[in-house]
């Protein structure tokens, strides 16, 4: 299933552009939340994809380091059990990559 996921991210990042360090990835138990209220993503027109419940926490870590280790921004350690959701959004100069 993780690579799945990575997969189709990647295919969207390509899509959209830029380099590794130009995009955030995080894990979230609310990925819709993370994205438009604390990272301040634009919910119509932004560049942001999210993953549908992996129902397992290890599976959104697993992805989540897979594009830190590539060069994106973002941080390992956070959440808990309920991460399950993994999200990534090119960032603009209007995110907030600090929440």
């Amino acid at each position: 299933m993780s690579q799945s996921i990575i997969n189709d991210f990647v295919s969207y990042m390509q899509q959209h552009g830029g380099n590794w360090y130009d995009w955030y990835v995080g894990i979230a138990a609310d990925p819709r939340g993370r994205l438009f209220s604390d990272h301040n993503v634009t919910e119509q027109g932004g560049v942001w994809i999210h993953s549908g419940d992996t129902a397992n926490h290890s599976i959104a870590r697993q992805v989540e380091q897979h594009f830190l280790s590539q060069g994106c921004d973002g941080g390992s350690g956070g959440g808990s059990h309920m991460t399950t959701y993994v999200y990534a959004y090119k960032k603009t100069t209007f995110t907030n990559e600090n929440n």
